[in-house]
């Protein structure tokens, strides 16, 4: 009777462990996922200001026309950018978009493909580059 009792506490010290295990693994994915979103968020808002600034800088040499499309930021010489952010999207969980792009200004936008899974904030930079952000809450 006595290894009848060794074997069920064994058994529940296992289950135990197990447990406490799954509630640290849970936390530490908790964490890591704060973490890496909210890298998306600063990155996503660095890449508006890259995108911003190019476009602020091509309009500074073409006598204050910005371009209609931002591959001519990648093509031109000098190049302005390295490549074309809307074209790649998304990137590290946010999908960007120029809902206007012409010759007397910009509206680009920068907007997590998964609201608080992949980034917490909707980035919005405009012509003479101020950038507005609102919290995604919960919209997808």
């Amino acid at each position: 009777m006595a290894s009848l009792n060794t074997k069920g506490l064994n058994f529940i010290t296992i289950m135990v462990i197990i447990a406490i295990l799954a509630l640290v693994l849970r936390f530490a994915f908790e964490r890591i996922i704060k973490i890496t979103v909210s890298q998306n968020d600063v990155n996503a808002q660095a890449t508006l200001r890259l995108i911003s600034t190019a476009l602020e800088n091509y309009a500074k040499d073409n006598k204050g026309v910005f371009p209609d499309d931002l591959s001519v930021l990648i093509r031109n010489n000098p190049q302005y950018l390295d490549k074309d952010y809307i074209v790649k999207s998304p990137i590290r969980g946010y999908d960007y978009n120029c809902s206007r792009l012409e010759a007397l200004g910009y509206s680009c936008s920068a907007t997590p493909v998964k609201c608080r899974l992949t980034g917490n904030t909707l980035y919005t930079v405009t012509t003479g580059g101020l950038v507005v952000s609102e919290g995604c809450g919960g919209k997808e």
